[in-house]
C-alpha cells in the first residue's frame, strides 16, 4: 500500500503543479511504477476543469468559461504536454535523420513548427470545448483528460526509448512499464470512461486506440522508438480528438 501511494505521488508530482512533498522517494524506476497512475492523475485534472466550468459558467460567457479552463490546465500541468507538442512538431517538421530529430527535440528554443502546433493546439480545444453541449461538457473534458494520460502506457509499453545511450524521459519509462501497470491502468480508465461518457465511451475508446497506435508506428518509423516529446505530443493529439468526438456525436 504504501509503495502505491509513493508512485501515486510520484505521478502527480511528474504530471502536475500540485503541491506534493519533496520528501517523496524517488528510485531510477519510480517514473515507470508511477505510470498506472496516469489516467487517475488525468481525472484528478479533468475534475479542476469540471469546477471552474460549474463555478463560473452562470455568471461568466462561454467563451471566457473556456479560456479560463485552458489557462488553468496551463497552469496546474506547467504546461508539460503543449511544450511536448511543441518541441515533437519542431523535430519531426524540421529534421529528416533520426539523430537530427532528437537534436531538435533537445534544443530548448521553439521554431514555427512549434508554434503553429502549439497555437493550433489551443485552438482546436477552444473551439471544441466552447462547442460541447453543456450535458455533455463534463464527460468529455474528463475523458480527455484521462484517455491523452492513457496513451503514454502502450507506448511505453510497446516501445524502446529513442535515446537508449541518453538520460531522459522517455528512456526512464519506455519498455520499462509491465503487464500488470498496463492492465491495470487501462481497467481503471475504462471504468472511469464508463462512468462518465457511457456509450459514447466505446467511441471515445476506439479514437484513442487508433491516435496511440498510429502515433506509435510513426514515431517507430521515423526514430526507432518514443522520447517524453512524443508522449505528451500523443497526449495532446488524443485530448483533442476526444473533444471533437463530444462535438460530432449527437
Amino acid at each position: 500500500m504504501k509503495d502505491a501511494a509513493n508512485s501515486f505521488l510520484v505521478a502527480v508530482q511528474f504530471m502536475t503543479r500540485f503541491p506534493v512533498s519533496r520528501g517523496v522517494p524517488y528510485s531510477p524506476d519510480a517514473l515507470a511504477k508511477s505510470a498506472v497512475f496516469f489516467p487517475v492523475v488525468g481525472l484528478l485534472v479533468g475534475l479542476g476543469g469540471v469546477a471552474v466550468n460549474l463555478v463560473l459558467s452562470s455568471y461568466v460567457s462561454r467563451d471566457v468559461v473556456v479560456v479560463l479552463i485552458l489557462i488553468y490546465l496551463v497552469t496546474i500541468t506547467g504546461g508539460l504536454h503543449e511544450d511536448a507538442l511543441g518541441d515533437a512538431a519542431d523535430g519531426f517538421g524540421g529534421g529528416w535523420e533520426k539523430d537530427r530529430v532528437l537534436a531538435i527535440m533537445r534544443d530548448s528554443r521553439i521554431g514555427s513548427f512549434g508554434a503553429i502546433a502549439i497555437t493550433l493546439g489551443l485552438l482546436a480545444r477552444f473551439v471544441f470545448l466552447k462547442n460541447l453541449a453543456p450535458a455533455k461538457f463534463s464527460g468529455f473534458f474528463i475523458a480527455g483528460q484521462v484517455l491523452g494520460r492513457w496513451t503514454a502506457l502502450p507506448l511505453a509499453f510497446f516501445l524502446p526509448s529513442a535515446r537508449a545511450s541518453e538520460v531522459g524521459q522517455g528512456q526512464s519509462i519506455a519498455r520499462k512499464i509491465t503487464s500488470a501497470s498496463f492492465g491495470a491502468g487501462t481497467i481503471v480508465t475504462a471504468a472511469i470512461l464508463a462512468a462518465t461518457l457511457r456509450t459514447a465511451a466505446v467511441w471515445a475508446s476506439l479514437a484513442a486506440v487508433a491516435i496511440a497506435a498510429g502515433s506509435g508506428l510513426y514515431y517507430r518509423r521515423r526514430i526507432g522508438g518514443i522520447t517524453g516529446d512524443c508522449l505528451g505530443a500523443t497526449n495532446q493529439v488524443t485530448e483533442i480528438a476526444i473533444y471533437l468526438i463530444g462535438v460530432v456525436l449527437p
